[in-house]
């Protein structure tokens, strides 16, 4: 049989059973930034659904005691309305094994003497004071003063109610403030057939075996491809797309260096824009100064997964295109301006890829960054927009108007929106062509280096004038005599193509 029985217990009041704080705590939850932003709801719900008051004593063994004492009577019973307390200064204290202030040990649990409180603190009565202590709350009032309340609180959606919720109920009691402007909600990780992960249900993974399988970047690509707020099924597929992606940008990374792209080439001012002479490096780096603006965007918002997404799919088009497009002028075929400019181009895109990616790749991105920089990475600054931009088009108004001497910031001011786009299609347009040729090729079984004696190109008069912009490029990296450009309706396409086979099979 069992028996129920009343005991004193330490209580702190959150809202429960008093309307006006619980209206408090929903509009301290308002003031915060949530993301995904429909979190807020939780919270919302939970403050709402109150009926009592936060229970925060634990008749258990281990736990932070209350430092509290009560003084016994004649007859050895406690006095719990006039309770003990240790002064600041005496803090932290253990009332089991110090003594009442006033008190000395012989003096524990006898009449006329002391006794200790037996209880501990809940959990989530000691880990709700977190952003204080982290920010040393009366300790260091000067780094307190600087830093609390805290800027963001990373945690599960599943604690919304007990950690989220405590630590707000904490900073309102103790400061009347948020204990941080932005919190970020991430979902659960699920075996492969999405259920939850459990030590009980066998279906947990060894953090160690999978970082010795993949490297710690893999693995850290496929956490940071979660969402915040949704929940995120185990994939080594994954692990095994970031491994990829880490290898190539440390091959891609020695191609560009060994050409001879240095720290130098890097723009970082308008005067060094004027070196981009050719079109196609100019698309580049205008595609590159707005892929900054938006993984910035993101990455403010918390968006990290999109961040990713975009870096990557630019990285492999920067790869995949721009390198295969260039490599005639990187090898100084063309003169020593083309070849500066093509540098300029890659060292530029180089230094702002690593420095994007660094939240991601952290240890492929600071072995690459040691091979021509100084220092660490992750302590650069985050790569701008606006320099790389304003050198772009201070190029491009250069190549139009040799004899104007023009600032970047009049450039800018003048730029037609229609005008930019146009400039950051050229890449992807004489791509589209060069993967026309190859696929000419391939039809025609033969080999990439494959001669064309002549082909021609397809395409709305807009897309062919952005062709023509890089035709050199075009010319050299699919290997061909003549290319002629008519003006078409619909998609863009390579027909008539000419193979020069004979030359090619020797």
């Amino acid at each position: 049989c069992s028996s129920l029985f009343a005991s004193r217990q330490w209580y702190i009041r959150n809202g429960g059973r008093d309307a006006a704080r619980r209206e408090k705590l929903i509009e301290r939850g308002r003031e915060m930034n949530w993301y995904p932003s429909f979190m807020r709801s939780r919270y919302e719900n939970w403050v709402e659904g109150l009926n009592g008051d936060w229970l925060i004593s634990r008749q258990r063994f281990f736990g932070v005691p209350f430092p509290v004492w009560y003084p016994l009577d004649a007859e050895g019973e406690p006095d719990y309305e006039n309770p003990i307390l240790p002064s600041e200064d005496m803090l932290p204290v253990d009332p089991a094994s110090q003594a009442a202030p006033g008190y000395t040990e012989d003096q524990r649990g006898v009449a006329g003497g002391f006794i200790a409180d037996p209880d501990v603190l809940d959990t989530w009565a000691t880990s709700s004071l977190t952003p204080q202590i982290a920010t040393g709350w009366g300790v260091d009032p000067d780094l307190h003063a600087k830093t609390f309340p805290m800027d963001l609180r990373p945690q599960g959606h599943d604690i919304i109610r007990t950690w989220l919720f405590s630590t707000a109920v904490r900073a309102e009691t103790l400061a009347s403030s948020v204990p941080w402007y932005n919190t970020a909600l991430s979902g659960w990780i699920l075996d492969p057939d999405r259920k939850k992960m459990s030590k009980s249900k066998g279906n947990v993974v060894v953090p160690n075996e999978v970082l010795e399988k993949y490297g710690s970047d893999a693995v850290r690509y496929w956490a940071a491809s979660a969402r915040l707020g949704a929940d995120t099924a185990y994939d080594e597929g994954q692990m095994k797309i970031g491994r990829r992606l880490a290898i190539k940008l440390l091959n891609a990374s020695k191609f560009v260096l060994n050409l001879g792209a240095t720290e130098k080439s890097v723009i970082t001012s308008q005067a060094q824009g004027r070196v981009l002479i050719n079109a196609l490096d100019r698309s580049l780096l205008a595609r590159l100064a707005y892929l900054i603006e938006e993984a910035t965007a993101a990455f403010e918002k918390y968006e990290y997964a999109r961040a990713l997404q975009i870096c990557e799919s630019f990285f492999w088009s920067f790869t995949d295109d721009f390198v295969e497009l260039i490599k005639d002028r990187a090898y100084g075929a063309r003169g020593e301006q083309e070849q500066a400019s093509v540098l300029a181009a890659l060292a530029t895109t180089l230094d702002a890829l690593l420095r994007l990616f660094a939240p991601f790749l952290p240890f492929v991105t600071e072995e690459i960054w040691s091979w021509w920089r100084a220092g660490s990475v992750h302590r650069a600054e985050w790569p701008q927009a606006l320099p790389i931009l304003e050198g772009t088009l201070l190029a491009e108004y250069s190549a139009q108007n040799p004899t104007a001497g023009i600032s970047a910031q009049w450039v800018l001011a003048d730029a037609d929106p229609a005008q930019i786009e146009s400039l950051k299609q050229i890449l992807p347009d004489v791509a589209e062509a060069l993967g026309g040729l190859r696929k000419a090729k391939s039809d025609a079984k033969v080999k990439q280096r494959t001669e064309v004696e002549s082909a021609t190109i397809a395409a709305p008069q807009a897309q062919l004038d952005r062709i023509a912009a890089g035709m050199a490029d075009l010319k050299a990296a699919g290997n061909a005599r003549e290319l002629s450009l008519v003006a078409a309706e619909g998609e863009l396409e390579v027909r008539d193509v000419v193979l020069v086979v004979e030359e090619a099979a020797e």
